[in-house]
């Protein structure tokens, strides 16, 4: 099956919001929250160390602070794996999406660290890598519902 093919104005449309959500979300991680840099540095490499943690004793604390930490942090990632596939093909391989994600959102994650705006955590990129591929599926089948029923123009 062929895939779809994006208009000029959408693919406009997709890149100007991908790069607004991307500064946002830039700020966000860095600025955002009241976020001002800490007197040491903090980190976790042990893979679903903080997940377990929250699932584990979610219930001693506000849920706000947990359903945030671990569905939040997939949630924001989602829009990525929904509009690069369409806006850049080979994204639309999954393999390819996560090796192209994956050391970008450990740069951010390192950089949190290094400025001492946040943490380095192996769990936030576990979480964020999940929402892509969220989206990433979400954007497999809607490919695939769309170009049967419209043809190859999107």
């Amino acid at each position: 099956m062929k895939q779809p093919v994006l208009s000029a104005a959408r693919r406009n449309l997709l890149t100007v919001l991908i790069v607004v959500y991307t500064l946002l979300l830039l700020y966000w991680m860095f600025l955002g929250f009241g976020r001002s840099p800490g007197s040491s540095f903090h980190y976790n490499v042990i893979p679903l160390r903080t997940i377990r943690l929250y699932i584990q004793y979610g219930w001693t604390m506000s849920p706000k602070i947990w359903i945030i930490n671990l569905f939040g942090n997939m949630a924001v990632f989602v829009p990525f794996g929904l509009l690069l596939p369409q806006l850049i093909r080979k994204l639309q391989s999954w393999l390819v999406l996560t090796a192209v994600f994956v050391p970008s959102i450990l740069v951010v994650e390192w950089a949190q660290m290094l400025l001492r705006v946040g943490s380095f955590d192996v769990d936030d990129v576990i979480l964020n890598t999940a929402g892509v591929w969220i989206g990433w599926l979400i954007s497999s089948i809607w490919r695939e519902r769309i170009g049967i029923k419209r043809g190859t123009k999107v």
